[in-house]
């Protein structure tokens, strides 16, 4: 695979399923530096998708899943359905160090700093709550392997809702911004599995792609 393309997972006239690389944007950001994306990359190998095909988004530094509309309908159709939380998801990463438990949920309300963006902080008062459902996976050399079911959306989610002491207490191996990170693409955090309606065929489409780490 070229460095400008993408890994396709599925496409047809109306959607593209990608697995995004950690390290890459979901989105244009600002200046001409920010503009290689998976948007961008979309639109160069297929002609006809739209100017704004983003339904959902991912960190950059987070890989997997995401799915994309090349018609106004199916971008619409989409985001009603991550709305109305009938799209079913879940993410795999790699933990620094080990947690207790087999399972729980965790519940947190946080916000964004405004004086050092894009830092989210625990915020019970003014935050906004998330919540998500874990599992441990596993053991491995001292990290712990675990399934994150977020039933919320918010930003950095997972990765507060892990390196928090109210939460897992213990951050995503390689997050820069929460753990011991230093660059783009370290990040151990991977949208593994999606499940949604296709847009234009009402099918249920299902899948699941395995993390490189």
């Amino acid at each position: 695979m070229k460095n400008n393309e993408l890994d396709i997972i599925y496409h047809d006239s109306k959607i593209v399923v990608v697995n995004k690389p950690s390290g890459l944007l979901s989105v244009p950001g600002k200046g001409p530096e920010n503009q290689d994306c998976v948007v961008t990359r979309i639109q160069a190998m297929f002609p006809e998708c739209r100017k704004f095909p983003t339904v959902h988004r991912l960190d950059m530094d987070t890989s997997g899943l995401l799915v994309l509309g090349f018609t106004a309908h199916a971008v619409s159709d989409l985001m009603e359905q991550f709305r109305n939380r009938k799209v079913l998801k879940s993410y795999e990463a790699l933990l620094d160090g080990i947690i207790e438990g087999d399972s729980g949920v965790i519940e947190l309300a946080f916000r964004l700093d405004p004086e050092n963006r894009p830092y989210q902080v625990y915020d019970p008062v003014n935050g906004k709550r998330g919540e998500t459902h874990w599992q441990k996976l596993a053991i491995e050399n001292g990290r712990t392997r675990v399934k994150f079911t977020p039933k919320t959306g918010r930003t950095h989610q997972l990765r507060l809702h892990s390196y928090h002491p109210e939460g897992l207490g213990v951050p995503i191996v390689g997050d820069r911004l929460y753990g011991n990170g230093t660059g783009p693409g370290q990040l151990k955090l991977h949208a593994r599995y999606l499940c949604f309606e296709h847009p234009k065929t009402k099918e249920r489409m299902e899948f699941d792609v395995a993390p490189l780490f």
